[in-house]
């Protein structure tokens, strides 16, 4: 198949084109390499794909990947840009799409509010638009728990009604559903959104708990612990993810809605302090704890119900807390060359 992943410069992003590369398929990726957290940390994922820092500084480049060959182009590229993503599906005849392209982040989005609705939404509809206009064969889009904003009905299910978002990013979550919907109810678009529940694993996100936690114990600083501690989180981990992902684009029955909304998750949370715990007998180290109040637009709890991608793919989430955790902490050791003896970069 081939297959547009939007966000491949980001977490999830790149740890699908990688798994797709493995499968044999054709894939184009686009991001914006947008400064919201250390773009170091995306050139790092696209040099992995043999996408180097040079090659892709410039927008509107194709640059074939020097590991992959022309099994794998990246451009970069603004999901909202009305000019040039036209022209980059009429040349590459996509059959399936997977828009991870996002602006992140529940706290960013009170501050700087239009930088979600230029990505998340006009950028969206750019894409629809485009998958409308080329006829491309299946959108998969991600969607967030954070739609479910502080319901009390757990575990949180695609059946319950998501009305009252709680920060800017959750309404565009929300936002991007029913447009989704609208599309595919007007001209047949086969779309099919995930809920995704705090995915973590090696190259996250460092403005996620788990980066964040990480990298205050092993360098011997104070974590910040929101509503002192009294949070629970579906934590994911990134190849449960991107199991679930491949399951959807690799089936090829016809039987099925047309528009589709499922969660992925764990369905095992974890409260917060359990998981700083697996943090510390991951790192070796104690976390010293700066106990806080509630944060403007977290919730206390997440718990994804995933009985909907169970029963139509097969989806099972299979890695514990403990394993995906542990993977992290190697990963960043590694990455950030950290001394395990004294906890100091290696430079």
């Amino acid at each position: 198949m081939r297959i547009l992943v939007t966000g491949a410069a980001g977490f999830i992003g790149y740890h699908l084109c990688t798994k797709l590369m493995e499968k044999g398929h054709q894939v184009v990726g686009i991001d914006n390499i947008n400064d919201y957290y250390d773009v170091n940390l995306k050139y790092g994922r696209l040099d992995e794909m043999g996408i180097s820092r040079e090659s892709s500084r410039e927008f509107n480049n194709r640059v074939v990947s020097s590991k992959y060959g022309t099994q794998l182009c990246f451009v970069r590229m603004n999901l909202e840009d009305r000019t040039n993503l036209p022209v980059l599906f009429g040349k590459e005849k996509f059959d399936y799409v997977v828009n991870l392209a996002a602006q992140a982040g529940v706290r960013y989005s009170l501050e700087n509010p239009m930088a979600y609705v230029d990505s998340n939404i006009a950028g969206f509809v750019n894409l629809l638009e485009c998958c409308r206009r080329y006829t491309v064969g299946r959108l998969i889009y991600a969607s967030s728990s954070s739609v479910y904003g502080n319901s009390t009905e757990v575990p949180f299910s695609t059946e319950q009604r998501v009305d009252n978002p709680i920060s800017m990013y959750a309404a565009t979550k929300k936002s991007n559903e029913l447009m989704a919907y609208a599309y595919s109810h007007l001209f047949g678009i086969q779309v099919t959104g995930l809920r995704f529940f705090t995915v973590y694993g090696p190259w996250g996100r460092p403005d996620m708990a788990l980066f964040l936690f990480t990298d205050a114990i092993l360098n011997d600083r104070p974590i910040d612990v929101f509503n002192h501690g009294d949070l629970s989180r579906d934590f994911t981990y990134i190849d449960d993810i991107i199991k679930g992902v491949l399951l959807i684009l690799e089936d090829d029955r016809t039987d099925g809605e047309k528009c589709q909304l499922f969660n992925i998750g764990n369905s095992r949370p974890v409260q917060l302090l359990r998981f700083i715990e697996e943090i510390e007998d991951a790192t070796g180290k104690k976390a010293r704890k700066r106990m806080l109040p509630m944060q403007p637009g977290d919730v206390r709890q997440t718990w994804a119900d995933v009985s909907g991608l169970k029963e139509r793919y097969g989806y099972n989430p299979g890695f514990s807390i403990k394993e995906g955790v542990r993977n992290f902490v190697d990963w960043y050791k590694a990455y950030y060359q950290i001394d395990v003896n004294d906890g100091c970069s290696g430079g």
